[in-house]
């Protein structure tokens, strides 16, 4: 069995993995630690309990080091900072990471780069089979309607409490978009729009727009659209059960393997 620790244990997708490890739903893997911040409400309650499963024996704490270092794998759903922050102690403790964070500017993600020089670590915006395979055909979609005249905007709907925007798999969607038309995404992206614009849409413009409302889970469009007609590409996720088990297969799938950065993708062997 390999001992797991979850960082990020009080939080909506943290505990959905534990719900998911307490049901075995990817064999060999068992909670040994659930870290939150200190202020987290479900800070010293048992792991299991707090997710709203059975009692686990391992309670939520903030201490990260107490459990880290005899782990095999850490998956962690926390925040930019946090992730950013524990990266060189990772390092150091040459335990397997998966990393679930969106919303890394360059610097953290850097941190994140510099620590898969001495650690496997598996980093994607979203760890759904699905949304993998909607990467791919987006990627191609693109590539194949390049220079030809199609407009691509981004849509993507989540719940309110949700606080970056865009989502890491809007973005993750505009690379996708940007590889298969060989874009900079930093350069052509475009987030809302407001106003009167002077001069038509350019051709090679990324659109994104965020709603946040209600208790979406996750819903994401890629539109390609042209004179006369359009196509677009869409996945919808109803419980995040879907990403906390891609989790799962990506902290199987991670230990035992050489340091670097690796995808869902490669994971998914898709």
């Amino acid at each position: 069995m390999l001992n797991t620790v979850v960082i990020g244990a009080a939080g909506r997708m943290g505990k959905a993995i534990i719900r998911c490890l307490q049901a075995n739903v990817v064999p060999d893997l068992k909670l040994s630690g659930a870290i939150d911040i200190w202020d987290a409400p479900d800070l010293k309650k048992d792991a299991g309990l707090a997710a709203g499963g059975a009692e686990t024996g391992v309670l939520i704490t903030a201490d990260l080091a107490a459990v880290a270092p005899s782990a095999n794998v850490v998956i962690d759903f926390s925040y930019p900072k946090g992730t950013a922050g524990n990266a060189p102690r990772m390092a150091e403790w040459g335990t397997a990471w998966v990393i679930g964070t969106t919303g890394l500017n360059e610097e953290e993600l850097s941190a994140v780069r510099a620590a898969a020089e001495s650690i496997p670590v598996v980093m994607a915006p979203n760890m759904s089979l699905g949304v993998n395979l909607l990467f791919k055909l987006v990627e191609d979609a693109a590539r194949a309607l390049k220079e030809r005249g199609y407009d691509v905007e981004i849509v993507e709907r989540h719940h309110r409490r949700k606080k970056d925007a865009p989502s890491g798999t809007a973005l993750g969607l505009g690379r996708a978009v940007a590889a298969g038309m060989d874009l900079d995404l930093n350069a052509v992206a475009r987030h809302g729009r407001e106003g009167i614009e002077k001069e038509e849409r350019p051709s090679t413009e990324i659109g994104f727009h965020a709603v946040r409302a209600g208790d979406y889970v996750g819903d994401h469009t890629v539109l390609f659209a042209t004179d006369g007609e359009s196509v677009e590409l869409s996945h919808r996720a109803t419980s995040r059960d879907t990403f906390a088990i891609g989790a799962l297969r990506a902290a199987a799938w991670v230990h035992g393997k050489p340091p670097g950065l690796y995808s869902m993708r490669d994971v998914l062997g898709i």
